[in-house]
């Protein structure tokens, strides 16, 4: 089969004189321009898959002249490798089906080689050529470099993606948010049950007694008014404690507390601390267990004290007068283990999640008095102290709180 090959013309050619060859020549030259003009590529191959023509748009993408491409194998030249590099089998390339089977092809993923090695995405199509009698000769293939485009894909991905991620990381803020504002919520709601009824209880009996004082003033003892004046004592004092340690809560929130450590010999520490008057108990006194007779560690006393007298009330308000209660104290590889251990009412496992949480009572404690607050404390006492704090329990058979310390 005879092929045409179109080529600028060469100084020095014949022009055909007559008027048949002047008009071939003029559509030519009109093609030829055409093609010249194109932006995109743009290229003729045979059955063989050989080159016919090809515009200089196409061969400067690929960094070759327009002569060297003349009867070249295009899928040689500049479609021979996948864009891994792997080899593309000329079989399997929709370029050469679009001959073989007369259909168009249009593709839109994969990428031309250049002269120099390097490769670009491209879309292309290729489109059957056929003769006057219908009969495949060839293929025509436009293309153009898609990198551009490619690009701003990739950019609009990211920035949908990187959106995407904005708005997850607001809505799980907002919910963290919700969450929160729940949980303050409840703990106001908690506050001020807390408050009306641990109040309530000590005003009403302030105010009982100091009517019964003014009653019967002339009619009681010195010993009886004694005992009425102790009563509003304690009472105050009960009082006093809630608004201390509503106060202690606000300073941790607010970050303001300040951890002042110094040297302590906490075997000298937590035998003063059991010889006060608050955790005296006569069937079963506080049984203070440690194998060294003293053991140095630089803590803030007033933290520890805090730690400490929390736990061990709690153990003397929910364990039954005869039953022992230990202070346990020992101190290994730089860490300061402080054990409290009772053999009192014990924590329900429903309530050990919100143990610490402030104004949380256990669901057995009936209507033993307290604030919810003590444990809350304790805790983050702890952790201003960089220690941990855990706690194991059994309902009916006691509970144990450990404190570990670096010392």
């Amino acid at each position: 089969m005879t092929q045409t090959y179109w080529l600028p013309s060469q100084p020095g050619s014949p022009v055909v004189a007559a008027p048949l060859g002047q008009e071939l020549e003029h559509l030519r030259r009109q093609h030829q321009l055409i093609l010249n003009a194109v932006g995109e590529g743009i290229y003729g191959l045979d059955l063989d898959g050989n080159v016919t023509f090809v515009n200089p748009a196409a061969a400067a993408m690929i960094g070759w002249s327009t002569e060297e491409l003349i009867g070249r194998s295009m899928h040689a030249v500049m479609h021979h490798s996948l864009a891994d590099g792997s080899p593309y089998q000329r079989e399997a390339c929709p370029i050469y089906a679009a001959f073989q089977d007369g259909s168009v092809r249009h593709i839109t993923n994969e990428v031309f080689w250049r002269k120099d090695g390097t490769s670009f995405p491209v879309e292309y199509v290729s489109t059957p050529m056929r003769d006057e009698d219908g009969q495949l000769i060839g293929t025509v293939v436009t293309f153009r470099d898609i990198t551009q485009r490619r690009w701003a894909e990739e950019i609009l991905q990211r920035t949908n993606e990187e959106l995407e991620q904005k708005v997850q990381e607001r809505t799980a803020e907002l919910q963290a948010a919700n969450q929160q504002l729940r949980q303050l919520s409840d703990m106001r709601s908690r506050f001020v049950s807390m408050v009306c009824h641990e109040f309530r209880n000590p005003l009403n009996n302030i105010a009982l007694t100091v009517s019964s004082l003014n009653r019967y003033d002339t009619q009681l003892r010195p010993d009886e008014k004694t005992d009425y004046l102790l009563t509003i004592n304690a009472n105050v004092e009960r009082m006093t404690q809630m608004i201390d340690d509503i106060l202690v809560i606000g300073k941790i929130e607010a970050k303001v507390l300040e951890v002042n450590p110094r040297p302590l010999d906490l075997v000298a520490f937590c035998q003063d601390l059991l010889a006060e008057g608050d955790y005296c108990r006569p069937q079963a006194p506080i049984q203070f267990v440690c194998r060294s007779r003293q053991v140095l560690a630089c803590l803030d006393e007033r933290l520890l004290r805090s730690i400490l007298s929390n736990l061990l009330s709690n153990a003397i308000r929910y364990t039954p007068g005869d039953r022992p209660i230990w202070l346990k104290l020992a101190k290994q590889r730089g860490q300061v283990s402080l054990r409290v251990q009772d053999e009192g009412i014990g924590i329900p496992a429903g309530d050990r999640k919100t143990l610490f949480e402030p104004f949380h009572r256990g669901q057995n404690v009936s209507n033993i008095p307290g604030t919810g607050l003590g444990l809350s404390i304790v805790k983050q006492f702890v952790q201003l102290q960089q220690g941990t704090i855990k706690v194991a329990s059994r309902v009916g058979a006691g509970t144990t709180f450990t404190v570990s310390l670096p010392a």
